[in-house]
């Protein structure tokens, strides 16, 4: 687990969506938010390349920011990312996507691009429409306050404006070889799959194609945002949005770049877990000996999702027949009496049933390993999730008050 989530790196790195050369952004306050923080942003692709890709939340119920930069994003081409805290605009009806498409045109005006290249995002509470007149003077703002560049010109400030219940802000990077990859996320809560409720922006000075940037991004997401599932509640808002300037005229070989793309996802994700809503520990959760991977997913899925594990290990009981019980309600392939499990080191369950000493594992720390061997063939998966925590029930019932 990352251990200093506003300033990570994946791989030593510079960090933020200003440090690959072609970016430039923003974070202003603009009065969404009551307590006068930043909460407008906008990352500005300068180029020469403007290749685009981006997944969103698979949620039913999906805000007007989605559906708009959905659209936008479909021929593989995005000019600037425009960002706002302190509303979701999501179940706000025609008039809500109106104000999305106001927003897209108004920061397209004011950068000379075209409001069809704008990809919009939001994140706050869900059914209250965005006070415009304060978003769109918080727009000009932002536009007024880009820089020329340069390595966390603006990169911070981004990220501080799209909190809500972070405690802290989120940046991350890579160093490949003649170019680099920035990138900052804000999630904090209703982090499951679909994403999580997220917002993240990974900009590149790579020359990579929209097809590539997209078969990339797909993969680095499926084994890391998407296996971030800390309280099982699958936000309407997510979206993750790729960006390459081409700047730096290096087309990277294809292996490294996923590589260095799926790093950075990771540190992220392992990022929104550490930052989790009143989380006293970051649990990971690793099962192997699967069928199949999508064995391995379900069954340490069912696990993260079982409040009855996470109550235990909030209260550090390394109670592992609550794991046990979780992996039974799942249709993976195995033998209940050949499982296996190991919590931060100590096989507490062989073969089924009782193992080592349960008094043996220490769980005072911030970090848990958990271990669940299927012994049912070669594949693995692992989820990151949190405990359950006084702090998070008293959060999420105050949170629209």
């Amino acid at each position: 687990m990352s251990q200093s989530p506003s300033t990570s790196t994946a791989d030593s790195g510079p960090f933020g969506v200003t440090a690959p050369a072609g970016f430039r952004a923003a974070g202003v306050p603009a009065g969404l938010k009551s307590t006068g923080a930043r909460d407008v942003a906008v990352v500005v692709n300068d180029g020469p390349k403007k290749a685009a890709a981006a997944v969103f939340t698979s949620n039913r119920v999906a805000a007007a920011p989605v559906h708009w930069s959905r659209q936008v994003v479909s021929d593989g081409r995005a000019d600037v990312v425009v960002l706002n805290s302190g509303g979701a605009n999501a179940c706000t009806g025609p008039e809500g996507f109106g104000n999305t498409h106001r927003t897209a045109e108004h920061v397209a005006d004011a950068l000379g691009v075209s409001a069809a290249d704008t990809i919009v995002c939001s994140t706050g509470l869900i059914g209250v429409q965005l006070p415009m007149d304060k978003l769109i003077p918080g727009v000009d703002a932002a536009v007024a306050a880009l820089g020329a560049g340069g390595e966390n010109d603006g990169g911070a400030a981004a990220a501080a404006a799209i909190m809500t219940t972070d405690s802290v802000s989120k940046q991350s990077g890579f160093a490949g070889t003649g170019y680099s990859i920035g990138a900052m996320a804000k999630g904090a809560g209703m982090l499951a799959p679909g994403l999580a409720t997220m917002l993240v922006v990974i900009t590149t000075d790579a020359d990579v194609e929209p097809a590539a940037l997209d078969a990339a991004l797909r993969e680095a997401t499926r084994v890391s945002f998407d296996r971030t599932d800390s309280d099982g509640c699958m936000s309407t808002n997510d979206t993750v949005v790729l960006m390459a300037s081409g700047a730096s005229g290096t087309a990277p070989e294809p292996a490294e770049f996923s590589a260095g793309l799926t790093a950075v996802c990771t540190d992220l994700a392992k990022q929104l877990i550490t930052d989790a809503e009143g989380a006293g520990h970051d649990i990971a959760i690793r099962t192997f000996n699967a069928a199949s991977e999508a064995d391995a997913e379900l069954v340490g899925r069912a696990v993260a999702r079982s409040n009855l594990f996470k109550t235990a290990i909030f209260g550090q009981d390394p109670n592992w027949g609550r794991i046990l019980s979780a992996v039974g309600t799942t249709s993976a392939a195995f033998e209940p009496d050949r499982l296996n499990v190991t919590i931060n080191g100590v096989t507490v369950c062989r073969g089924g049933g009782v193992g080592d000493d349960r008094d043996l594992v220490d769980l005072t720390g911030r970090d848990v390993s958990v271990e669940i061997d299927l012994d049912a063939g070669a594949a693995e998966a692992t989820i990151w999730t949190n405990d359950l925590t006084h702090e998070y029930v008293h959060e999420n019932s105050a949170y629209s008050s």
